[in-house]
């Protein structure tokens, strides 16, 4: 909880199960105001049932739970049903007319970040299941309310939109909102939580800080696992190990704790070797992959979505395709598989090729069909192309298909189990080109990282279109943005590239009228925050010599008891003021960088 923060739901001793199973198991815990947690776990471990229990929406079967009088929540759930008679100005702006809610710089940004493209006057019963939710999302957000309760807010939303959503969440927090997030984000989530719950096993481990920081804590307990726990460990270091040798939007995490984590990874390899995938790849695959010769994709309407592309994609290629919502990700995919024709051009496929395309829908399966058997259909034993030979029923249970999910109707999956089964047997076929539309949409973290690890060591061309910036940044090492004009450029930048060329391209609207005071004020603002950070610095440094002389102190006076006591105290202060300038650091920095 924040420190100082008026307390905002109590929970204690939560038990709540479904028929034979219990989903949590005597579990206690709190939120304050300014608290910004969030909730991960595998699907089905019981992260809405927690949701549910704190908001009231669901009853438990032991236990209580505590909220403040007049607690004013907000709920965005994952299904959004449409009201009768509703329009979007009445779902995202309380009704409010034009000149009312454009009055309000706020309700202007969010109706600008999020609206853009849909009609207010609209019908939510004729809005697609994305406008659905976003328009959700803009009315939660431009309510007042004490405690918001995301589940899985950044769906449906392009990279620019979840960058923009993520400041937007650490201004309310700012103001004293608290927030439970359920996403599988990554990348959302580092940028927002100050604490992250996980919830396994019938209990909910409380960690500090956000998801980078959630990752050390995790290696470092997994570091004293059981054996059985081994895989496990390793994935999750080797996640943290990408984490902490720099990944983009992560230069503002703790810089003093670095001693600590660089000795836990040391031994852990980088992610991929790319020579060596390299080099297979291209005894798998040849020289040619997948050329495109000024190939177009022509609307109905005329406008070319895709114009005059060229472009040779080469074996081993792992490329990341990002831009907003109808810039043509989709359709660019389906034209590198196969499945669309260009208008214009020619596309060209090596003699080699073995392609697998993920849609973003899960039209292939059977729902007549059980789980194991659709799997072993297409090949009881596969060598895959990592070389690892693995039996059907290994590679479900890595991908958390175990006891009776096994023989269950693949109609009765939930969606993130159907999206898992369609990548397994994508894999199971042994393709030697993955195409990867929004492959994270559905699935928990765990199987994410499971997937990660497997791509690891996949030595063929892989194209992802995906929102999710972690999963992105993770798996390709090059990125190229389709910009909404037919054309695709790269990005040697990366997602920063792109977010700051988006901006850039706004700018001077934004700015009329600003001009060169704007320019003075952040200097001056730069230099401030250059001072505060060198104070906070300087500060640090003091404090971490006072806790070593107080450690000397203490090894010297090792058998008296009496002394030691008041040296343990005046220890406890100085971690505690040590913890406080590093928080005051943390946001200097951040400030500088933003």
């Amino acid at each position: 909880m924040a420190v100082g923060a008026p307390n905002l739901i109590n929970a204690e001793g939560l038990t709540k199960g479904y028929g034979t199973r219990i989903l949590l198991d005597q579990v206690s815990l709190g939120l304050s105001a300014g608290d910004v947690i969030g909730v991960v776990g595998r699907n089905g471990d019981g992260k809405s049932t927690l949701l549910g229990l704190l908001t009231g929406s669901v009853e438990p079967d032991a236990g209580r739970v505590i909220r403040t009088g007049g607690l004013s929540v907000a709920v965005l759930a994952q299904a959004e049903e449409p009201t009768g008679g509703q329009d979007v100005r009445d779902l995202a702006l309380g009704g409010k007319p034009d000149h009312v809610w454009a009055a309000d710089p706020r309700q202007r940004r969010i109706v600008a970040h999020l609206l853009a493209g849909i009609e207010l006057d609209t019908a939510v019963s004729d809005l697609s299941g994305g406008e659905r939710r976003r328009a959700a999302l803009a009315g939660l957000l431009t309510g007042r309310h004490d405690l918001l309760v995301l589940d899985e807010p950044t769906n449906h939303l392009d990279v620019e939109a979840v960058d923009w959503l993520a400041q937007h969440l650490r201004e309310l927090q700012e103001r004293g909102v608290a927030m439970l997030v359920v996403s599988h984000d990554r990348w959302f989530l580092d940028a927002i939580c100050t604490r992250i719950w996980e919830v396994h096993d019938a209990q909910v481990d409380d960690y500090e800080g956000g998801y980078a920081a959630y990752v050390l804590a995790r290696a470092e307990r997994s570091r004293q696992a059981a054996a059985n726990e081994q895989r496990r460990r390793n994935l999750v270091r080797k996640e943290l190990a990408w984490l902490r040798r720099g990944a983009p939007a992560r230069t503002s995490k703790p810089k003093f704790r670095i001693e600590a984590a660089n000795e836990l990874i040391a031994d852990v390899p980088e992610p991929r070797d790319r020579l060596e995938l390299s080099k297979f790849a291209m005894a798998r695959l040849g020289k040619d992959v997948i050329d495109l010769a000024d190939a177009s994709v022509v609307l109905p309407d005329g406008r070319p979505l895709l114009n005059r592309i060229t472009w040779s994609i080469g074996p081993g290629d792992r490329i990341g395709l990002v831009g907003a919502n109808g810039s043509g990700k989709s359709t660019l995919l389906r034209l590198l598989a196969g499945g669309q024709r260009p208008s214009a051009g020619r596309v060209k496929h090596g003699l080699t090729l073995r392609l697998a395309h993920l849609s973003q829908h899960v039209t292939e399966l059977d729902d007549e069909d059980r789980v194991l058997a659709s799997v072993n259909r297409l090949r009881a034993e596969t060598r895959l192309a990592t070389g690892r030979d693995a039996s059907a029923a290994n590679l479900l249970e890595e991908f958390g298909f175990t006891g009776d999910r096994l023989v269950t109707r693949i109609g009765e999956l939930s969606g993130g189990e159907r999206r898992r089964l369609q990548f397994l047997r994508l894999l199971v076929g042994e393709p030697n080109v993955l195409l990867l539309d929004e492959p994270t949409n559905d699935l928990d973290i765990d199987t994410l990282t499971v997937i990660e690890d497997y791509l690891d060591s996949w030595p063929g061309t892989l194209v992802v279109a995906s929102h999710d910036r972690y999963f992105l940044e993770r798996v390709c090492d090059v990125e190229y943005a389709l910009r909404g004009d037919g054309s695709v450029a790269m990005l040697p930048g990366g997602v920063d590239q792109y977010l700051a060329e988006r901006a850039a391209a706004g700018q001077p609207e934004r700015a009329t009228g600003r001009g060169s005071e704007s320019r003075v004020s952040d200097a001056a603002r730069a230099r401030t925050v250059r001072k505060e950070l060198a104070r906070l610095e300087s500060q640090l440094d003091k404090a971490g010599r006072a806790i070593e002389q107080l450690h000397a102190r203490m090894a010297e006076s090792a058998s008296d008891y009496s002394q030691l006591a008041k040296l343990q105290v005046e220890l406890d202060t100085a971690e505690a003021r040590q913890s406080q300038l590093e928080e005051a650091w943390l946001l200097a920095a951040e400030d500088a960088e933003g």
